[in-house]
């Protein structure tokens, strides 16, 4: 049996007295297009800056690809593998669309702690870029100021940055908030396209981008996963309806 790209063992979170994760045991596969779901207040945001390193546990493991990454730094975890994006935009408002791709190839393509390198003449770099923002659809923005673009263009530019690393983990918290039908179906066909052959973990709250987008889904409430499986047998799952779902599955 393969490595899981994530595990967590026994993952438990607290703040002061307040207990938020309650010893969640997951196994998210290789190449899986993972969704973890449940009511505001479940922990799911919690649960995310665990895995990326934002928090320590309080107990428990978190292993990737085997490692276990429990305390350790954002930035280490990143460099060995996995990206995130986050609720609230964030790119570089004051750069172009170019430069903050740019950016987010540079510790990736060997660039790190270089000072003597002229970025604006290193070909790769710029071939590169040039090649993620045609996967985006922004190479008609490519010179416009970030922070000028429409808040739909935003969340695929930070896409964008998010996959630049080379990861073969990605992380979105919310990708299509705030978005119009139409934008959603945009960045869901994005999502789709940049991530294949990775391995996606998404928290969103449409249910309609879940079920279109996952390969299995996590249902999280209180602190606790009350169901891990495939779409179909979640949207059927009496436990997920009365805990969370409803009859909101129903009409996804």
């Amino acid at each position: 049996m393969s490595v899981p790209a994530i595990e967590l063992r026994n993952l438990e979170k607290s703040f002061g007295l307040a207990k938020i994760i309650q010893g969640v045991n997951l196994k998210i596969g290789k190449g899986e297009r993972h969704a973890i779901i449940g009511p505001n207040g479940a922990g799911k945001s919690t649960l995310f800056n665990l895995i990326t390193g934002k928090y320590t546990p309080t107990a428990g493991q978190v292993l990737m690809h085997g490692t276990d990454v429990s305390g350790m730094k954002p930035y280490q975890i990143n460099r060995m593998g996995l990206s995130r994006s986050f609720q609230i935009t964030n790119i570089f408002h004051n750069m172009t669309v170019f430069e903050n791709v740019r950016c987010g190839l540079l510790w990736s393509m060997g660039y790190k702690y270089s000072f003597w390198h002229m970025v604006n003449r290193q070909r790769d770099l710029t071939e590169k870029a040039d090649e993620i923002l045609e996967q985006i659809n922004l190479s008609s923005r490519r010179n416009m100021v970030a922070g000028a673009l429409a808040y739909a263009e935003q969340r695929a530019l930070e896409i964008g940055i998010t996959i630049a690393g080379g990861a073969d983990i990605i992380m979105l918290d919310e990708p299509c908030a705030g978005m119009s039908h139409s934008e959603t179906d945009l960045i869901v066909d994005l999502i789709r396209k940049v991530t294949e052959d990775k391995t996606l973990i998404i928290v969103e709250h449409d249910m309609g981008v879940i079920f279109d987008l996952a390969d299995r889904i996590s249902v999280l409430v209180y602190g606790e996963i009350i169901e891990s499986d495939t779409p179909e047998k979640v949207r059927a799952s009496t436990a997920v309806q009365e805990a969370y779902l409803g009859t909101t599955v129903e009409e996804a």
